[in-house]
């Protein structure tokens, strides 16, 4: 199955054609480290880490290449405001970025670059650039890049080159030939971090860190580059335009991905408002995997609006799944010693597991169409898992061998869709499991010995026959998100459940 990426050079799908027969060059941009991440960044890097997946899943070899922006105006700002020195500040911020990443399962890339470890390369760029005619140094040592000198400049966003504006929003230099010139070097100013350059001291313009780290670690002209899609301009126009101009026909990217942006309540976040989520924050109230779920249950080019319901639902849907994967467990543990290598799946089970890869890959080959791919075919594998587990102890040995046969294969393969969307981590299912519950009374307010009271109450209410205090508990606890559950000759126990199944509100 081909696999069709949308690229926003050209605006429509195209089938994937890598240059070199087997091998991938992604380059995404990352974060500037000025501060914690926030949840618009994990919206940012969660889909390429899913797209880095697929690409291995179907057999590329792929070097993935991130970078941190670790020197820039947001850094020295901020740095002077906390009285420490500005690569200190962004080395912080990077390794708490990694951190994040990492509860997000996001695998770290073939490299992961910061700018400060690359001005030679920066430099050596800028020079190429002005000596092609592309660029041009001013009086007191900066470097700007001539718009004017790049044919297609505009042909990425479809920013016509009279609309467009110096590149970041600040008041028009005069020492430019063009409003629409953007820096490639900056003049050191008192106080900031500087590099030795031809120009004098001072440090790289935004843009050109990108194009001279890509073009490095990768080619000037390579497969994929991804980033948001508030990058296509000015950052990601003004890359491809001093990648040409230092490269020539040699410069450039074949397919161009962005995601679309994420929001909350259909606003952008701003820490004025109070809205401003940093993933940590999140993940101390649900689990990394459902806020991962969440980030891929719209396509990765649709906007993307934030709320606690859907974080909610999230949850729900992974629980349910490792519920059932624990449930397997179980059952099949009595059995797996004398399982038979050469017994053969029940037809059933056969197509079961055709049709969830074939979906799956359907689905993933057509632009990464993330969403709905833990239902349809996967629901029907995991309906199948729980119609058999009771099923096994009263069947005879050989049907009950092929039976066994089926559910770890159908387990295998929604392993496999796990692990390629990322929702798989070297925990067992039972230790996800408690994790996902410990988020869940983490959000209702109760520690384990407050809900273990809780369920003595009740317990106590339903041998006295006070069945309205017990529904009241019962409810109360759902509209908390936990719902209890009375078991034939065992204890009360309990599982997360969907607060507004017990409120009936909208959110």
């Amino acid at each position: 199955m081909e696999l069709k990426l949308y690229n926003t050079y050209t605006q429509q799908k195209e089938v994937f054609r890598p240059i070199n027969p087997g091998k991938v060059g992604l380059y995404v941009c990352g974060i500037t480290a000025y501060d914690f991440s926030h949840i618009g960044h994990a919206r940012a890097a969660v889909p390429f880490d899913v797209l880095y997946r697929f690409l291995m899943y179907l057999g590329y070899e792929v070097t993935y290449v991130r970078n941190f922006t670790d020197v820039d105006n947001k850094i020295i700002e901020r740095a002077k405001k906390n009285g420490e020195k500005p690569l200190e500040l962004s080395n912080r911020f990077c390794h708490e970025y990694l951190v994040d990443m990492g509860a997000l399962q996001c695998l770290l890339p073939t490299h992961q670059l910061r700018v400060s470890d690359h001005m030679d390369h920066i430099i050596n760029m800028i020079q190429k650039i002005i000596e092609n005619g592309c660029g041009y140094a001013v009086e007191g040592g900066d470097v700007f890049f001539s718009v004017d000198k790049s044919q297609n400049y505009g042909k990425l966003s479809g920013q016509l080159l009279e609309h467009t504006r110096a590149g970041e929003r600040v008041a028009v230099d005069s020492r430019k030939r063009n409003p629409a010139d953007f820096a490639l070097w900056k003049a050191v100013k008192p106080d900031e971090p500087s590099w030795e350059s031809p120009w004098g001291p001072g440090r790289p313009g935004w843009h050109i860190e990108c194009s001279a780290m890509s073009a490095h670690y990768l080619s000037p002209r390579f497969d994929i580059h991804g980033g948001g899609a508030d990058l296509i301009f000015p950052h990601h126009e003004n890359e491809l335009a001093q990648t040409c101009a230092a490269c020539g026909e040699h410069g450039g990217v074949n397919y161009w991905l962005h995601n679309g942006h994420l929001t909350i309540n259909n606003e952008k976040m701003s820490k004025s408002k109070g809205d401003f989520k940093p993933i940590r924050e999140v993940t101390e109230r649900y689990h990394p995997l459902a806020l991962r779920h969440f980030l891929i249950s719209v396509h990765y080019r649709s906007p993307l609006s934030y709320s606690a319901s859907k974080l909610d639902s999230s949850s729900e849907l992974l629980y349910y799944v490792y519920q059932t994967l624990q449930d397997l467990d179980d059952a099949l543990l009595p059995y797996r010693e004398a399982m038979s290598e050469e017994a053969e799946p029940t037809s059933e089970a056969k197509d079961i597991i055709i049709k969830l890869k074939s979906e799956f890959d359907k689905k993933m080959s057509d632009d990464l169409n993330t969403p709905h791919i833990l239902t349809g075919y996967y629901q029907v594998a995991l309906k199948f898992i729980n119609d058999s587990i009771g099923k096994l102890e009263k069947m005879q040995e050989k049907q009950r061998m092929s039976l066994l046969v089926s559910l770890v294969e159908i387990e295998r393969g929604a392993r496999k869709v796990l692990e390629v969307l990322g929702l798989l981590t070297t925990l067992s299912y039972a230790e996800i499991l408690k994790e996902m519950k410990q988020k869940t009374l983490t959000r209702a307010g109760l520690s384990e010995d407050d809900l273990s009271q809780l369920i003595q109450e009740r317990i106590m209410a339903r041998k006295n026959k006070e069945f309205e205090k017990s529904d009241v508990i019962r409810a109360e606890l759902a509209a908390k998100g936990i719902a209890l559950m009375d078991v034939v000759g065992k204890e009360t126990v309990w599982r997360p459940c969907l607060p507004s199944q017990a409120t009936n509100s909208s959110d």
